[in-house]
């Protein structure tokens, strides 16, 4: 079992302008005028996300085989839960508050350990995590197999969007995989077209073309396809055109997100070393690919709160890489950094689409180049 003590420091690649103010929260709940213990209407708006989530939180804690008593249990999160959302919303200082998807995500964890739970989606997040690695070299020879540098780069971020909507914190997503599973192809497929509510994707070729990055950090998101047939194609791709990879995971479970020790042991499954002591990646040389623990154990992203052993890693990356609608969209897509960054991921929810003005399953690619 991970520890939840690791020692917390900024990012060190955050902006320091004096009148910037890094805030992890992209749709603002409310405003300074808004009385400060009357919900306001965006803040009902989300509550009643995060309520909606509990069923499925609760069946997925009822299969925890991990755990005596998981039925009984089950109840006592769901209507703990359940009862810390209506004391937010009957008075928003409550608990913390007032409210924002960092909160609401961190009370609903708590509520789940205080149960008696510590990963209720481990077992689901294996079986996706090994069907995924028997279909990754089937994925990255497609991507081989695409000539040109340009179309290639394309179809890995589409690959990286068709992998992201792996994603069990989202109720109707949740319901779908319940009901039917997600496909890797089948998501690729049926992927909007471009363009899309942000859609920065040619800037971003442009740039890659031109000159590749040193050392890219990449927050990574959700196990099974997200992060085996999206983000380890993606990073492959990086490694080959020589920039330095870290793979940020989280430090503690969370919804299906993908933990460190997780990704260490997903990442030795489809290395080949050989007798010489040489990493590859499917036959790209993998010596400058590293794992580290972000510190995190949430599903969305406070860059005021990561490990040490983070910023070290990061401390000389020209690109920083936020994917998931929660580290990305949610709680960073307004970050600023002192280097270039890409925000990437798919919107699943329809109160995210309504603010991006955007489709539910539209994608984002927001690609910010540093100001010299």
């Amino acid at each position: 079992m991970a520890s939840s003590t690791v020692e917390q420091v900024q990012f060190p690649l955050l902006q320091h302008w004096a009148d910037y103010i890094y805030r992890p929260c992209t749709i603002p709940y409310r405003f300074p005028s808004d009385p400060p213990h009357q919900a306001t209407r965006t803040e009902v708006l989300w509550l009643e996300v995060f309520r909606k989530s509990i069923p499925s939180f609760r069946k997925r804690a009822e299969l925890d085989d991990t755990v005596a008593d998981a039925s009984e249990k089950a109840e006592k999160f769901a209507l703990r839960y359940g009862k810390i959302l209506d004391d937010i919303q009957s008075n928003p200082e409550k608990h913390g508050g007032p409210p924002d998807g960092i909160l609401l995500c961190r009370l609903r964890d708590i509520c789940l350990r205080e149960a008696g739970f510590y990963d209720i989606f481990r077992k689901i997040k294996d079986e996706e995590n090994a069907k995924a690695i028997k279909l990754l070299e089937h994925v990255v020879d497609t991507a081989d197999a695409i000539k040109d540098d340009g179309e290639r780069i394309e179809h890995l971020v589409k690959g990286v969007f068709s992998g992201n909507i792996f994603d069990l914190g989202a109720a109707q997503l949740a319901e779908i995989y319940s009901s039917s599973g997600m496909s890797f192809q089948d998501s690729f497929e049926k992927l909007l077209p471009r363009p899309w509510v942000i859609d920065d994707l040619d800037q971003f070729k442009q740039k890659w073309l031109r000159k590749p990055w040193k050392k890219a950090v990449i927050f990574v998101d959700n196990a099974g396809a997200d992060v085996v047939l999206g983000i380890l194609p993606f990073a492959r791709e990086l490694l080959r055109r020589g920039t330095k990879v870290v793979l940020a995971a989280n430090n503690m479970p969370t919804i299906n997100d993908i933990t460190y020790e997780e990704l260490v042991q997903v990442v030795s499954k489809i290395k080949h070393v050989s007798e010489d002591g040489k990493e590859t990646f499917f036959k790209v040389d993998a010596r400058q690919l590293m794992v580290v623990n972000s510190g995190s154990d949430l599903p969305v992203m406070d860059l005021t709160s990561i490990s040490q052993a983070l910023a070290d890693a990061a401390e000389d990356a020209d690109l920083v890489v936020l994917e998931g609608m929660g580290r990305s969209i949610e709680t960073n897509l307004y970050a600023q950094f002192s280097c270039d960054s890409l925000n990437i991921g798919m919107v699943k929810h329809k109160e995210v689409a309504d603010f991006l003005g955007g489709r539910l399953y539209d994608c984002v690619i927001k690609f910010n180049e540093a100001i010299p």
